[in-house]
């Protein structure tokens, strides 16, 4: 579910608590916020607890809003709210306010899809671009699936099958070079059954011997696809990944949870 979608679904809570914070100060009158901005507080405006508390419960909220601020007219959120807090009855009976929430949660929905949509094919262009042009590159060899791969050094040995378990240090990174994943960064190396992870690594890692370490390129529908992975793999990425085949552990499952 996108963020913004949890956001609207924790908004009400969200208005609830905001509503402690967010009271008029005496003697201000519905609106007269609108005619000039309000000057930025200073510490001195919040000095006792109730203040610091009403500040952190208002940047909480504005927080909480941001991936919709775009969508919402500040104002007349804050003057919803006064009227929530005074006691005046909802311009919208239940049903309404359903139909309102509803079709806003199908509009960001709909946004979402959209920009997810613009971003794979972006990025599968840009993927396609790139192994095109990296197949030419010397050493660089395309295996009838589209994997791409660069000896680094040989190993010795047998090579593992699909059902063996491999124990493996490597690196992961995007086209642009940053990293989003290394075994070296924990304190034991990747242990994993081949036909249980992405195609790209069961077809590559099978290639490999005992001791070898190859560099390889994986289009998107040899890694994550067109879905991606939320928060770290936009949807049709091509990976990188550097792989140093430690030994065949066994047959089966691993031996231990990585």
């Amino acid at each position: 579910m996108p963020r913004s979608l949890l956001v609207l679904s924790a908004l009400s809570l969200a208005l609830a608590a905001a509503l402690v914070a967010c009271a008029p100060s005496g003697g201000s009158k519905p609106g007269a916020a609108s005619a000039s901005a309000p000057a930025p507080l200073k510490a001195a405006d919040v000095a006792d607890e109730k203040a610091k508390i009403s500040y952190v419960v208002g940047r909480d909220f504005a927080r909480s809003v941001e991936p919709i601020r775009a969508e919402l007219d500040t104002e007349l959120v804050l003057r919803a709210i006064r009227d929530a807090q005074a006691g005046r009855p909802s311009l919208f009976d239940d049903n309404e306010t359903k139909r309102i929430r509803d079709g806003f949660s199908a509009h960001l929905r709909a946004k979402h899809d959209d920009e997810v949509k613009a971003v794979a094919a972006r990025n599968l262009a840009a993927g396609e671009a790139f192994l095109a042009k990296n197949a030419k590159a010397q050493g660089v060899k395309t295996t009838a699936s589209g994997l791409q791969y660069l000896v680094l050094r040989e190993g010795k040995g047998a090579h593992p099958s699909a059902g063996d378990t491999v124990r493996v240090n490597y690196v992961g990174s995007l086209l642009d070079g940053s990293k989003f994943e290394s075994t070296y960064d924990t304190d034991h190396p990747a242990e994993f059954v081949l036909a249980q992870v992405m195609p790209g690594w069961t077809e590559g890692v099978q290639l490999m011997a005992p001791g070898a370490k190859y560099r390889f390129w994986m289009p998107a529908k040899l890694a994550y696809g067109d879905r991606g992975l939320a928060g770290q793999i936009e949807p049709n990425s091509v990976l990188s990944f550097e792989v140093e085949l430690l030994e065949i552990a066994g047959q089966g499952a691993p031996t231990h949870d990585e």
